[in-house]
Formats: structure tokens, C-alpha cells, sequence
């Protein structure tokens, strides 16, 4: 099997351009990314005053599940068809 040496150009096609078009409606979803890990995060925005008040987001989780279990559970509502 013939290797052929790496060569080391050093020449100003290399440089990084100051913009580049993008075809975003090429674009393809990284096969990487683990979808299940993204679909289950979720962002919440807490004012300023709850934020001092819990400040981890297991304090959150903790009172927001004692809530949702101190509330009256909705009818079952029938599937759709």
C-alpha cells in the first residue's frame, strides 16, 4: 500500500473566511445527538424573588412535586379519534 506524505501547506487559501453562506434548508439533524436527552430538558425562567428562594434545581423539583401531589387529580379525559 503506497502512503503519501502529509504536506504541510502553508499558504493564505488555508485562512478561515470572514463569512460563510450556509443552505440551511440542506441542513440534516445530527445523527449524534442523542434526541431522547434533549426532548426531556426543559428551561424554566424563575423571577428574581423565587430564584433567592430555591436555588437548586432539586429544591424546585422537590416543592413542584409536592404541589402537583396536594392537587386534585382533572378527569380522565377521553381519547381522541
Amino acid at each position: 500500500m503506497n502512503e503519501t506524505p502529509f504536506e504541510n501547506k502553508n499558504n493564505s487559501d488555508d485562512e478561515l473566511l470572514t463569512e460563510y453562506s450556509f443552505d440551511y434548508q440542506k441542513a440534516k439533524p445530527n445523527r449524534f445527538a442523542s434526541r431522547s436527552e434533549v426532548q426531556s430538558l426543559r428551561f424554566v425562567v424563575l423571577d428574581e424573588d423565587v430564584a433567592q428562594v430555591f436555588t437548586t434545581p432539586e429544591a424546585v423539583n422537590k416543592v413542584l412535586r409536592a404541589l402537583i401531589e396536594s392537587m386534585p387529580y382533572p378527569p380522565a379525559r377521553s381519547p381522541i379519534t
